[in-house]
């Protein structure tokens, strides 16, 4: 599982991705524990980051596989 960090995030994990090798696949929820784990910067900003995975935000009992590349997706302004 390759997990991707953008913007303020790579700040927060000091690193652009990372790889997660879970012996089953994981529920939203365990994602975000094994992240927080191993990055707690990232708690300040779990409330306003999105899942995504195949190009898509994904729903929040989603199932994230092995070999799933996931990005957290921060918020995004325009202009």
């Amino acid at each position: 599982m390759r997990i991707l960090f953008f913007a303020q995030l790579k700040d927060a994990t000091g690193c652009d991705a990372v790889e997660l090798t879970p012996s089953s696949p994981l529920g939203a929820e365990q994602l975000w524990a094994e992240l927080l784990k191993n990055f707690p910067k990232l708690a300040a900003h779990r409330s306003s980051v999105r899942l995504a995975t195949h190009c898509e935000y994904a729903a929040p009992n989603a199932l994230f596989a092995a070999d799933d590349e996931i990005a957290l997706i921060p918020p995004v302004s325009g202009g």
